[in-house]
Formats: C-alpha cells, sequence, structure tokens
C-alpha cells in the first residue's frame, strides 16, 4: 500500500517524537491545514503539494488576477509569501523588506519592517540581492538579512525580539537563504562560495536567538560536528579527520561549501537534511583532493547539529556545480519494499534518490539528456569508486589545466537546475523540475585569496546546447526509476519554483514573467498569464474566505536574470550569465510584484 509523506508524518504528527516538550508542536499542527502556508516549501518534507483542489485541471483555465501588490523593489524576488490565517507574510530582495498584509481587510499593510544594512554588502552578494523568504515559529517571524543578521520580528507588530550575527560580510559571508524552525531551533546557513569563506550550517535559541550549535562544511571533525566512527558515507564510517585529508594545508579555512539552499526535516527520524555547495576556488588545480565535505548532503539531528551520515555527489568539483538544492522527502515503494527516500536535484544534472534514514544511494541519473561531463555514476558497491560520478576526461576542467578554455561542457556552472525547487505530488507520484538547458565554456586561471574580494579563478561563457535554441525544460520525473516522464521546452532557463496541488495542477513561473499551469499528469499547458516582470519565485497556494488563491512573486533577476538586475553588458559579467541571457531584456524588464490569482466569483 502507498504511503504518502505527508498523511505519515503530519497527519499522525501527535503520534511521533515531535509530541515532547521541546518540539514546536504548534507549527506541525499549523502546517497541516492546507489553507496556510507556514514554511518556507510549504511543509517540513519540502514537497511543494498543496492539499487544495479547488483550483483543478478542469477549471484552472478560468484563473484571473485577484489582485496585486508591488514590493517597492527592484532586483530578483525569490522564495514566495508566507500565509498564516488572515495574515500574509511578504519578504523582498535587499534591503530585505517584510510587509504584513491582513487579507480580510482589503489587503491592508498592518506592519512594515525595513532593516538599516550597510550598501556594502551588495558588491559581495555573488549573484543578486536576493533573498528566499521568511520562517515562522513562536510568534515570531524570522529572517535573513543580506547583511547576515538573522532576526526574530514578533508576528503581530512586526518589532524587532532579538537579532544574532550569522557571518562577517567584510570577509564575503552574505545572508540570501531562508531560515526553518525546528523544535526550539531557528536553523539557518551562509552564502559567500565565491569569497572563499569557511561555510556552515547554524542553529539558534527560537526564544533568545542564542547560537546553540553550529556544523562547518569542512575542516576538523570538532567544526563538522561529526562523530568518526558513527557518521557514514554510503554506509561506511567516515573516519578521522575525513575532510582535513582532502585539502591541501590550511585551504579549508577559505574553502567554501556555502550552505544557501533549503533545509528539510523528517519528524520522525529526527534528521534534517541540507546541501554544501562548490568549493573554493572555481579553478581546481589550486585545491588538489576530493574537498570535503563541499558538494555534499548532510543528514543532521537537529538538537545537537551531529551528522549521521553524508554524501558527496561531486568530489573535486571542477565546474562550480553547487549542491544546495532541496531535498525533497518522501515515502514510496521501490521494488515492493516502502522506504523513506530523499530526492535531490543536483546542479550537477545528476537526480539522486537515497533512503533518507541511512544515506544509502539507490538511484542516480541523468535529468537532463545533454549533461556529458559525466557519463554516469559508479553503483558498484564493491567498487573502489562506489558513488562516485565518472568524469568524461574532454570536459575536466583540471584535465585541460590553467588557461586553457575547456569547451562545451553540459551543464553550465548555473546547473541543470539551480535553488529554484521541485515540486512532488504524492497523487501522481512524481517529481516536477524547473531546470536550465544550458553549456558553458569554462577558463580556469590562478588567483590569491583576500578576504571581502571575489575567489573565484574562472572566466566563462554559456549557451544553450549545441543545435538547440532552447534554455529551459519543465520536467516531469520518476524518482523511482531515474527517468523523464514528459518534458516543456522554455525559451529560457526555469527560475521559478513549481507548486503541485491535489486538483491534477502543478504550477510555474518563466523568465519572461508568465504564470503557467500544465496537468500533472501530461504536461498539457492549461493555462499562462504574463505578470509584470521575469518570475524568479516560487508559486504559493492558500485558502481564504473559502477561496482558493495562487500566489506568486515576479521581478526578474537572480543569476540568470543578474545582467538586467545589475545592468551589466559584458558576455563575461555575472560569472558568465550575461551573455547567455543578453535576449531576455527583449521580454522583460525590472519590477517587483506579487500576483495573486483566482477563479472567477
Amino acid at each position: 500500500m502507498r504511503k504518502v509523506l505527508l498523511a505519515t508524518f503530519l497527519g499522525s504528527a501527535a503520534a511521533l517524537a515531535v509530541g515532547s516538550a521541546s518540539a514546536n508542536d504548534e507549527l506541525i499542527k499549523m502546517s497541516q491545514n492546507p489553507k496556510d502556508w507556514v514554511m518556507p516549501a510549504g511543509d517540513y518534507a519540502n514537497t511543494r503539494y498543496s492539499k487544495l483542489n479547488q483550483i483543478n485541471a478542469q477549471n484552472v483555465g478560468k484563473l484571473q488576477v485577484a489582485w496585486t501588490f508591488s514590493t517597492g523593489v527592484l532586483r530578483g524576488h525569490e522564495g514566495g509569501p508566507l500565509i498564516i490565517g488572515n495574515m500574509m507574510y511578504v519578504h523582498t530582495p535587499f534591503p530585505n523588506k517584510v510587509y504584513a498584509i491582513d487579507l480580510s481587510q482589503e489587503n491592508k499593510i498592518v506592519w512594515k519592517y525595513e532593516p538599516k544594512q550597510d550598501p556594502n554588502v551588495i558588491p559581495v552578494m555573488c549573484c543578486d540581492t536576493v533573498n528566499r523568504g521568511l520562517a515562522y515559529g513562536d510568534g515570531k517571524i524570522f529572517l535573513h538579512q543580506a547583511d547576515t543578521t538573522l532576526v526574530a520580528l514578533d508576528v503581530k507588530t512586526g518589532q524587532v525580539a532579538w537579532t544574532a550575527k550569522n557571518g562577517d560580510p567584510g570577509k564575503g559571508e552574505t545572508g540570501t537563504s531562508a531560515p526553518l524552525v525546528v523544535k526550539d531551533k531557528v536553523l539557518v546557513g551562509i552564502s559567500g562560495g565565491e569569497f572563499g569563506v569557511q561555510a556552515h550550517m547554524t542553529a539558534y535559541d527560537i526564544k533568545t536567538g542564542k547560537l546553540a550549535w553550529r556544523g562547518y562544511s569542512e575542516g576538523p571533525d570538532d567544526q563538522l560536528l561529526v562523530d568518526a566512527e558513527k557518521t557514514t558515507a554510503l554506509g561506511k564510517p567516515i573516519g578521522k579527520d575525513s575532510s582535513l585529508k582532502t585539502w591541501q594545508g590550511d585551504q579549508w579555512k577559505i574553502g567554501g561549501g556555502a550552505t544557501w539552499g533549503w533545509i528539510s526535516y523528517d519528524p520522525e527520524l529526527n534528521l534534517i537534511y541540507y546541501g554544501s555547495g562548490n568549493p573554493s576556488t572555481w579553478n581546481p588545480k589550486q585545491r588538489p583532493g576530493d574537498n570535503k565535505w563541499s558538494m555534499t548532503i548532510w543528514a543532521r539531528n537537529p538538537d545537537t547539529g551531529l551528522a549521521k551520515w553524508v554524501y558527496q555527489m561531486t568530489p573535486h568539483d571542477e565546474w562550480d556545480y553547487d549542491g544546495v538544492n532541496e531535498m525533497i522527502l518522501s515515502d514510496q515503494s521501490i521494488n515492493g519494499q516502502p522506504r523513506k527516500l530523499l530526492t535531490h536535484f543536483d546542479r550537477n544534472g545528476l537526480a539522486y534518490t537515497m533512503d533518507r534514514a541511512t544515506g544509502e544511494l539507490l538511484v542516480a541519473e541523468k535529468y537532463d539528456p545533454k549533461v556529458n561531463w559525466t557519463s554516469g555514476v559508479d553503483m558498484d558497491k564493491n567498487s573502489p569508486t562506489y558513488g562516485r560520478p565518472k568524469v568524461v576526461t574532454q570536459y575536466s576542467t583540471e584535465a585541460g589545466g590553467e588557461d586553457k578554455n575547456t569547451k562545451g561542457i553540459c551543464p553550465a556552472a548555473l546547473g541543470t537546475k539551480d535553488e529554484q525547487p521541485a515540486a512532488y505530488s504524492p497523487d501522481t507520484q512524481l517529481f516536477y523540475v524547473p531546470t536550465n538547458h544550458v553549456c558553458m565554456d569554462y577558463e580556469p586561471f590562478k588567483v590569491s585569496y583576500t578576504a571581502g574580494q571575489p575567489y573565484v579563478g574562472a572566466t566563462l561563457s554559456m549557451y544553450p546546447p549545441p543545435g538547440e535554441t532552447h534554455m529551459g525544460n519543465f520536467i516531469a520525473w520518476d524518482n523511482k526509476t531515474g527517468k523523464i516522464v514528459w518534458s516543456n521546452k522554455e525559451q529560457f532557463s526555469v527560475w521559478s519554483g513549481a507548486l503541485a496541488t491535489a486538483g491534477g495542477v502543478v504550477f510555474y513561473g518563466t523568465l519572461e514573467g508568465y504564470l503557467k499551469a500544465v496537468d500533472a499528469k501530461t504536461g498539457k499547458e492549461l493555462y499562462k498569464f504574463k505578470t509584470p516582470s521575469g518570475i524568479i519565485g516560487n508559486v504559493t497556494t492558500y485558502e481564504n474566505g473559502g477561496k482558493q488563491y495562487v500566489a506568486v512573486l515576479s521581478g526578474v533577476g537572480g543569476w540568470a536574470g543578474i545582467g538586467l538586475a545589475a545592468g551589466l553588458t559584458d558576455p563575461t559579467a555575472g560569472l558568465g550569465a550575461v551573455g547567455g541571457y543578453a535576449a531576455l531584456s527583449n521580454y522583460t524588464a525590472l519590477g517587483g510584484t506579487l500576483t495573486v490569482f483566482s477563479l472567477p466569483n
């Protein structure tokens, strides 16, 4: 019998360990109500699935704009709003404004928070001034500001309850990620892989803001928060100094491994899951070794931070294939066996299906057929290279060496998918994935480290795969077989987060600015509407006053839209994205707007 994760660990939450006094019972209970959207991804499993079905495949074509809201900010609008009862909480890119809007009083602004931040943080934000969203818990709204300040705002008044400094922009550390509340802690990552930071995942006490634990991506075991004998990788203990042995000298201190993506949580296993990003620098010749534990899926205990298991997807990353994309949790059967699964669509073009309790690797397959840097992952458990990707020498920037331009690498550095989250429907057991269909030329060069200065060491150019003109696909993926079920072409990369619903509809946005609705089973386009600017936000749904709404932030930017957002024209600027997406300016312009849709009365 098919088990659905939402039912197993949200529907029966009272029966789980989360019922303890320390657990955030309020949040578990609230997340069971499909009328609200109380977490960045809708639920702890990061499924981005809603049980609401008033809008369905039969009537979605009748959608119309119900209302709009201007954020008053330009640049890239990632993430999406939270909806709690009659209140909606909307965030913006830098300067990271937060609006509290009363949906029952003609969308009146109840309070607004606008932090005073040093604008000098803007140049040390790698790929636009984005922010991926807010978190809620314990009567507070949590925001991770660009300057790395984690701020707790009173949900009713917007008054600051406490703040915590999570990093140092002077070293290149910035805040772009959405926090996640788990039990009595607020979890948050850090950005700055392009500035040579030593990145970490950090937990703060929800009531006081006091630091509870911090687990680094690379370094000594005590900084990693690992147990050399109990923390495993592919079923085997990682051993003492597992990270230090894979870096030359003290390079780990500026090793990157940033944690700016999404966090998921399984209350039953009491484990959080997230990914660490690329190692610093982008020139692989300057950092010999596997560079652990950059490019890694982490499973940690949220109470102590102790890592239970790790899996490095791209050892010694030569292409900037950041590993920060979301981990989606589902309970499905594989070969007749019920399994607790974790599915991850990595930037490197491989989709991984793992047992989230043990870290066992079950499936690893390309989710874009154009991926060419690897011929696939070694799945032989008896092989010395088990779990490692097999690198194609022609596309190895390490083999080419410094000052050699390696051409035709697929995918480009922004990956087959960037941070824009996929969705999972327990109804179809399919994953709906926004993808980039982009290749690159990559020329590494020697670079020296200076705190607070870019530590990249590579020149890139990006373009569609040879013989093709489209730069994106929106796909349905079977995580049990590792196969594409259907695929829709898009002119530009699909840089918005997807939403799946019980109405049999999947929503996503395009860089030109369209909100699109497609049939969950076939991919057939059922509706589209052009919003005021390109969409890199995540589609959200909620119910208010007995009516279902669909909401999305538009505001072009992010890495793909950095040319438009920051006014850049050099084709190699924006780490190679400006030239690749130059045509985007023919279709959209800057703006920050929340557009909300509903069916006609």
